[in-house]
């Protein structure tokens, strides 16, 4: 094939996600230095479409960004006023009182809000400032520079032929250069996937872990409602079968955040993350504040739960790692926005101050060491030990350890167990389908629990089904020949979306089917597939689910 020809556009900064720490650096840049040229790609088809988080906000990073945001009318409505925390049996429940927590888990002057409506709000600002901002451009390849380096991106490819090639009515998109490069794409990001492995970004960190999160949107009776009710629970329904949890937000008009977290080290093949979640629902605390409602919107997303001894270098030649795409959620607050606004203001402050010093392309040393040393840092470290403890030793053993250990980090700034590994990347620990049981999910009944296929199209995905499938397969042969006998394929069961399907039909071989216009973006096959043969890449511009304030 012909080499590809392709208009180019300079920037200073050319930004790759249109979140809250793309949107922070944007912002942060212009604040420093209105003259320089700064774009903000999203794939989506606005801004928001993609974004879906749980989620209470810590305001410490758009405090830094906007000092004025309630006067500038951001989105953030609801403060919590009442905190939470369950452990569930199968009929009951526990509540763990508030003292017992340490105070980094307490939600005292943080927020329920739809980060979708933030992301919307904060690119306002950011137009407002001179910021190009483009919604329906999927950045699908990385350019280098003459050195290696990153020095832009492709973006804008459409009509793509179904086997890839480039046709006719292919538009070839363009190159967008800039002197740096950010990626802020969000969890297990096609780009970012690509730089870490380039320049063995992670080759002084631990393994990176995840989980999946669930959320649904439930208007509920006005009766039930308690605007700014935060609570998280524990236990049942995963139990031993896998780590996670839920949390439901109550924010304004009547609704409810419902969501489920299931961590992605689980061993079970058999087991089934969204059926976790709808099983969830039918607890007795949480169908009675659901009876009488109706749910209004369906999403998931992958979640960065390694945290601080995961982080990877996040500074490359020509570029660096922002928000999610370096992994900086805090996993027992639930929380990584704030972190994303935080390295986006601290990326965008390293490119400032390296542009007026003359220089290009090189390794931003200063991004890299601010989020390890600096606000970043200091808010992961402290519970640094929480998730390996659970991942070891389970719920209740992880809940004394871990919580004297926050205690000990919290109080005195060191731990007693120094720094855990994590061990196994999430598909490695994937055991195998004989050494397990199957577990038996009740029907969904339509009221409180929806199958796969119905709660997709409340996420208002949508595909163009003539472009090439955007899951690939490394090797075709290995999820019918390896992945269906050692482990059940059970890509059938951990994609929240049903885009995995193993056909039988009578008198012929099993076919292994990818449903990609049902794909929410979430990454999860990306991440535990337990050999590793599906790369996520990024469809055309402004598809997949399009959310209305998740």
């Amino acid at each position: 094939m012909a080499e590809i020809e392709r208009e180019a556009m300079e920037y200073d900064v050319v930004i790759v996600g249109a979140g809250p720490a793309g949107l922070s650096a944007a912002i942060r840049l212009k604040q420093l230095d209105a003259d320089l040229n700064v774009v903000v790609l999203e794939k989506g088809s606005e801004v928001g479409a993609h974004i879906l988080s749980g989620a209470v906000l810590d305001p410490s990073g758009l405090d830094r960004l906007i000092p004025d945001w309630k006067e500038k009318g951001a989105p953030l409505n609801t403060p919590v006023k009442e905190d939470n925390f369950y452990m569930l049996g199968e009929a009951g429940k526990i509540r763990i009182p508030n003292f017992a927590m340490p105070p980094l888990m307490n939600n005292h002057g943080n927020y329920i809000v739809s980060m979708g409506n933030v992301c919307r709000w904060m690119a306002e600002q950011a137009e407002a400032m001179g910021v190009e901002i483009f919604p329906g451009m999927a950045c699908s390849e990385l350019v280098y520079g003459d050195k290696g380096e990153v020095k832009g991106v492709v973006a804008g490819v459409f009509g793509v032929e179904p086997d890839g090639s480039y046709g006719e009515g292919t538009e070839p998109g363009m190159e967008l250069h800039g002197k740096y490069v950010f990626l802020s794409e969000g969890v297990r990001g096609s780009l970012s996937k690509q730089v870490i492995e380039k320049y063995s970004l992670d080759a002084e960190s631990d393994v990176a872990k995840f989980g999946i999160g669930m959320k649904e949107i439930w208007e509920i009776d006005p009766a039930k409602h308690n605007q700014g009710e935060v609570s998280h629970t524990m236990g049942w329904p995963l139990n031993s079968n896998a780590g996670g949890g839920s949390f439901i937000y109550h924010l304004e008009n009547n609704q409810v955040y419902v969501g489920f977290v299931v961590h992605l080290n689980y061993k079970n093949p058999h087991l089934f993350p969204y059926m976790e979640f709808q099983r969830f629902k039918h607890h007795p605390m949480v169908a009675e504040l659901l009876k009488g409602g109706k749910r209004v919107a369906y999403g998931a997303r992958a979640i960065s739960e390694g945290g601080f001894q995961s982080i990877p270098q996040t500074a490359f030649p020509g570029g660096a790692l922002l928000g999610c795409s370096a992994g900086l959620v805090n996993v027992p607050r639930i929380k990584g926005n704030h972190n994303a606004m935080h390295s986006g203001i601290a990326a965008a402050e390293a490119a400032v101050k390296a542009i007026k010093d003359g220089r290009q392309s090189d390794v931003l040393e200063d991004y890299d060491t601010e989020i390890k040393t600096g606000v970043i840092g200091k808010d992961l470290k402290r519970v640094r030990n929480v998730k390996p403890l659970w991942s070891r030793f389970g719920l209740v053993a992880s809940l004394a350890i871990g919580g004297v250990d926050m205690w000990t980090n919290n109080l005195f700034g060191f731990s007693l167990l120094g720094t855990l590994k994590h061990g196994k990347t999430d598909a490695a620990a994937t055991g195998k389908a004989a050494d397990h049981k199957p577990i038996d999910y009740p029907k969904p009944d339509g009221t409180l629990s929806f199958d796969r296929l119905t709660n997709v199209s409340f996420s208002f995905t949508n595909h163009e089904e003539q472009q090439p499938a955007h899951l690939q397969l490394k090797d075709p042969s290995i999820p019918i020949g390896v992945n269906l006998p050692d482990y059940a394929e059970p890509a059938q069961r951990y994609c929240p979306a049903g885009v995995y399907e193993v056909v039988e039909e009578d008198g012929k071989d099993a076919r292994f089917v990818i449903n990609f216009q049902n794909c929410v973006h979430c990454k999860t096959c990306d991440i535990k597939d337990p050999s590793q043969n599906i790369n996520w890449v990024t469809p055309q511009g402004g598809e997949g689910p399009n959310y209305p304030n998740m």
